[in-house]
């Protein structure tokens, strides 16, 4: 008898991204770093001031997850989004958005993460210069069920670019 248990889906690390605390700033969009060391609290140099304050550190929402196919699928209606706007810190190819969803697990690098909340879309994105207030309620609706996945980390580690990404069950 063979097995038919269809193989992991895997994929890439194609962006990684961070915001240092900054008075008086949300936590997008973040910049670009090639290496992420990941725990418990979120990434390494990674503030996110909603996660602090109205979740008070809640492990459930350390990183963001997202794929950049959702964000090329944007482009394509319009929006110019560039990697980190949107406030994730990994950015992947190869998965499929709706496989990110909870409660997938993944191998990214050296981590191990769980998908654990959407990421529901919030009037910080208007901060994003091609938004702002005057196509900002436009921009959530386009971002509704497109948003991304938060994650929680079960096994800390660094993440860099170019590693896989491996679903776990």
């Amino acid at each position: 008898m063979t097995d038919r248990t269809p193989p992991p889906s895997r994929g890439a690390v194609v962006g990684l991204h961070v915001k240092p605390e900054i008075p008086g700033e949300r936590g997008l969009p973040k910049r670009p770093v090639s290496t992420l060391r990941v725990g418990p609290s979120g990434a390494d140099g990674d503030f996110n001031r909603w996660r602090q304050e109205e979740r008070a550190g809640d492990g459930d929402y350390a990183l963001l997850l997202y794929p950049v196919e959702m964000l090329d699928a944007l482009n394509d209606e319009g929006w110019p989004i560039r990697p980190g706007d949107l406030g994730e810190n990994i950015l992947t190819r190869g998965l499929p958005y709706a496989e990110l969803a909870p409660p997938g697990q993944f191998e990214v690098g050296e981590a191990v993460v769980e998908a654990s909340k959407v990421c529901e879309p919030c009037d910080n994105l208007f901060l994003l210069p091609y938004v702002g207030k005057g196509r900002g309620p436009e921009f959530l609706k386009t971002m509704l069920d497109r948003r991304g996945w938060y994650a929680r980390v079960l096994r800390p580690g660094t993440v860099r670019l170019g590693d896989s990404v491996r679903r776990l069950r």
